[in-house]
């Protein structure tokens, strides 16, 4: 009994800061983790066991394969020929080779090559586009194993409990049909997004910064006589003097030395700036030139999230300087190093040589535009390449050769080719997601050993017996999906595995149904910016509201999940 409350205190605890605090996940599991195994709920051999669990060293193998896959050229091909002047045709043609590229390709990242597109378009206002484009991404990875790292948690939890993991096409008619269906009912409820003028979606919100030297000629003279009200595209909205703030700042206000211009527009024009004698950017003071300049999103869980952008110490972690930044498609005020970072915040980096050799890069930004990017494949290696994954999907498909094997010799194949490289590999490996999953593999064990799992599935089967197991399915899937819009989706996935599995085991059915209904509850994210990263990604890009993502989510959700309902018992019977 003693055990069966430490767990549910444990669980309980667990819960409570996944949703309720900023805590990173990895550090709640982990911890989490480490008190059961001090507590003795588990002992030694079990960590180890989960830590190297197949089905785990499948998901990293892919993970690190998938980097590989990103080069490929076929999606930034095909991107310039997704959005025409017809808006019906743009969304179905942009949802339906985004969903496809998911299926295969981590989807933040085809989000990420698509962005830039989208915002470039002269047909549509970007704001119509992006969230449909970050739903088809969603929609897209639940047709394979690969296509989101929940279906390979869950292909993961339940190799641990049955000895057999999930097929790479399992998902195929179920994902399908709910992508099929998602599409259409995102071109319907995409009619709901805010829409803006086609000839603005080029001029990004940036708050730019410069300082005034004591020897610039700008000092003593009045805004008007300086000519900073005669930009064009950039617009002085504040001036930083000292501890005081001036806005809006009256064309008579006189500069000082030491002052800081807070500037806003496009962050194109920003070489406009050039023109006045001794005014530079706060890129400049860090020693960095602004020839090389890129977008990046702040990435949920970000090492730097939360510090301000001068305790961030671009320099010395990135090689870059923050010239520009905006947030949801609102101004920022004040000067640029004291702003505190947030998931999400769009940031223009001038960046130096050794930017993309950074291991932390990809734990921190997605990058958005194309200035600076990894060297592209060869067209023989893109060939051979995807040549190589067909034939993988196929023998794993055909059950001729084991997934894990397969993945790992495409891997081998990929450093031969130098498609990827060891330093790369190292600086993207997927260590937390590894001990969130090894994690919650070791808490799940915990549940079980307590018996806390067979006393809540038997509570539960008690209380649902009049609905039967389809009722309880169903119940699974709707908890799962509101776990995954008020956390993450890995998290809600790994907390509902065990519940749902001893579930199935307490009706005597086939946990088909329920595995899977965890599976797709954890990527029915649609209703909130926070659940799923491509979600966030375009908040700030398409200066969403909180409003926009309910309101054009609900169709999408809804229809969603009634063709899961529906179809999981069909395909995978009780």
């Amino acid at each position: 009994m003693f055990d069966q409350i430490l767990v549910a205190v444990l669980f309980a605890n667990l819960l409570y800061c996944l949703i309720f605090t900023h805590w990173p996940a990895v550090w709640v599991f982990v911890g989490s983790m480490l008190v059961a195994y001090f507590t003795g709920l588990v002992d030694t051999a079990e960590v180890l066991d989960k830590a190297t669990n197949t089905g785990v060293v499948t998901l990293v193998l892919l993970l690190l394969v998938s980097i590989g896959l990103e080069k490929l050229s076929w999606l930034s091909r095909l991107s310039h020929t997704l959005v025409t002047p017809s808006y019906t045709r743009s969304v179905l043609r942009l949802g339906a080779a985004t969903a496809f590229f998911s299926a295969f390709v981590n989807n933040t990242a085809v989000v990420a090559t698509l962005a830039h597109t989208v915002r470039s378009n002269r047909h549509h206002p970007a704001s119509k586009l992006l969230i449909p484009l970050s739903y088809a991404a969603i929609l897209g990875g639940t047709m394979t194993l690969i296509g989101t790292s929940t279906n390979l948690i869950v292909s993961s939890f339940l190799e641990d409990a049955t000895g057999e993991g999930l097929a790479f096409f399992d998902f195929l008619i179920v994902g399908g049909a709910a992508t099929l269906a998602g599409l259409f009912a995102i071109l319907l409820s995409s009619r709901l997004l805010p829409s803006g003028s086609a000839a603005t979606i080029d001029i990004n919100e940036y708050v730019i910064e410069a300082e005034v030297s004591e020897a610039s000629d700008l000092i003593g003279k009045t805004i008007l006589e300086n000519k900073l009200r005669d930009l064009g595209d950039l617009f002085l909205v504040e001036i930083v003097r000292g501890d005081y703030l001036i806005s809006p700042v009256a064309p008579q206000e006189r500069i000082r030395a030491r002052d800081k211009l807070i500037f806003s527009g496009d962050i194109k024009q920003v070489q406009a700036l050039e023109q006045f004698d001794g005014l530079s950017l706060f890129a400049l003071e860090e020693g960095l030139l602004r020839e090389n300049m890129i977008e990046v999103i702040v990435m949920p869980n970000a090492t730097i999230e939360g510090k301000t952008v001068k305790e961030s110490a671009f320099r010395s972690q990135f090689d870059a300087a923050v010239v520009g930044m905006r947030r949801g498609g609102k101004r920022l005020s004040g000067k640029i190093g004291n702003i505190t970072i947030q998931a999400g915040d769009s940031m223009m980096l001038a960046v130096g040589p050794d930017f993309n050799e950074r291991k932390n890069l990809d734990k921190n930004f997605a990058v958005i535009n194309d200035a600076v990017v990894e060297p592209r494949v060869t067209p023989f290696q893109n060939s051979f390449i995807t040549a190589a994954l067909i034939l993988v999907v196929a023998l794993a498909t055909l059950e001729i050769v084991p997934l894990i094997k397969g993945v790992a010799g495409l891997l081998v194949v990929m450093l031969g080719l130098r498609v990827v490289g060891g330093s790369e590999l190292r600086r993207r490996f997927p260590f937390e997601l590894w001990l969130i999953i090894a994690s919650a593999l070791t808490l799940s064990q915990a549940l079980t050993n307590s018996g806390l799992v067979d006393m809540l599935a038997s509570t539960l089967h008690s209380n649902l017996s009049l609905i039967g197991p389809w009722g309880a399915m169903v119940g699974i899937y709707i908890g799962t999906l509101l776990l995954t819009e008020t956390m993450t989706n890995n998290a809600a996935a790994a907390l509902s595995f065990p519940i749902a599995f001893g579930l199935a085991e307490s009706y005597g059915v086939s946990v088909m149904p329920f595995v899977m209904a965890v599976a797709y509850g954890a990527s029915a994210s649609f209703l909130t910016p926070y659940g799923y990263t491509t979600n966030l990604m375009v908040q700030n890009l398409g200066g969403y509201e909180f409003r926009d993502y309910s309101r054009a989510g609900f169709p999408v959700s809804l229809v969603y999940s009634c063709v899961v309902i529906f179809l999981i018992p069909q395909i995978f019977p009780f």
